[in-house]
């Protein structure tokens, strides 16, 4: 039987989990423009470690997978966080989010205000629920000018609207 994205958003025994980077990771590249180098730690974490920052966004604010990773390496006390798994969270605690509210739950969960997490660079994100149509039409009503970038979207002087993260 398929997992729910609510299944797929459960924590993975032995994580978070402190790696040494290596030049073959995955998110090498992104983590390195993060300030990680080779043989530095860096962290994979869970979805419960990316919740709490994606929730805490404030309406009219925005926050990118950049910060989220920055404030988990902090969190971690490790030079930088693998973009790949928690761009992975962000996207599975979207579709959760949606997919709750369409059982009509009313959990805290349904409350967390996904659209407003972006990709680095204030890209929106295809993988949400509705892709990037969706968001656009989300952020927009919040008052948040995108703008087209070939096929994709961008927010417009996102880092005027990037919220702290603790």
């Amino acid at each position: 039987m398929k997992k729910t994205w609510f299944q797929k958003m459960q924590d993975k025994p032995g994580y978070p989990k402190v790696l040494v980077l290596e030049d073959s990771f995955p998110c090498y590249n992104a983590v390195h423009k993060m300030g990680a180098n080779v043989g530095d730690e860096i962290v994979l974490v869970n979805p419960s470690d990316v919740i709490p920052l994606m929730a805490s966004v404030p309406l009219g604010k925005v926050i990118t997978l950049r910060e989220i990773c920055l404030a988990l390496a902090q969190k971690y006390h490790v030079k930088g966080c693998c973009t790949l798994t928690a761009g992975i969270f962000t996207m599975t605690i979207a579709n959760a989010v949606e997919e709750a509210k369409a059982k009509g739950d009313s959990s805290p969960l349904t409350e967390i205000p996904w659209w407003r997490t972006l990709k680095s660079d204030g890209f929106l994100n295809e993988k949400y629920p509705g892709g990037q149509e969706k968001q656009r039409e989300v952020l927009e009503s919040e008052g948040l000018k995108i703008i087209p970038r070939g096929k994709k979207f961008q927010l417009a002087d996102f880092e005027r609207y990037v919220f702290p993260l603790p």
